[in-house]
């Protein structure tokens, strides 16, 4: 279980997905932050990285790698294509 809140998550993810956001880019992509609930970061990938058949595995060792690291273990990340698939 994550020890925090969705809330003091928030900036906090934002903050490392920043980090990772400069190799998306530099690939003609990018990536938007949509939520955080109950410790899933929900995403959706933009430009260059939207449909890129190598986008599950930049999902899985680039973004939520670095999620686990800097804040917990047990973090999640999910892409979306909108904020309609986002769990209520």
């Amino acid at each position: 279980m994550i020890p925090f809140t969705d809330e003091e998550l928030m900036p906090v993810v934002s903050k490392i997905l920043d980090k990772v956001r400069p190799m998306l880019v530099q690939d003609g992509g990018d990536m938007k932050l949509l939520s955080v609930k109950n410790g899933r970061v929900f995403i959706q990938f933009q430009g260059a990285c939207s449909g890129c058949a190598s986008s599950d595995m930049t999902l899985k060792f680039g973004v939520e790698r670095q999620l686990r690291i800097d804040i917990h273990p047990e973090m999640e990340v999910i892409s979306v294509k909108s904020e309609s698939e986002i769990p209520r």
